[in-house]
């Protein structure tokens, strides 16, 4: 039974762990797409 209970943690955490990284490299690209879009369409810095 031990050995069941640290497999659904191993599953839990590495799902958890992908999640966060998944949610961190898309919101990078979205951040940056964002910004380029700002300087395209009012003349904003990319730094603002």
């Amino acid at each position: 039974m031990g050995n069941l209970f640290i497999w659904i943690l191993i599953i839990l955490g590495g799902s958890f762990s992908l999640l966060i990284c998944l949610y961190m490299f898309v919101s990078m690209f979205v951040v940056f797409f964002y910004k380029v879009y700002r300087k395209i369409s009012y003349h904003k810095s990319l730094y603002d």
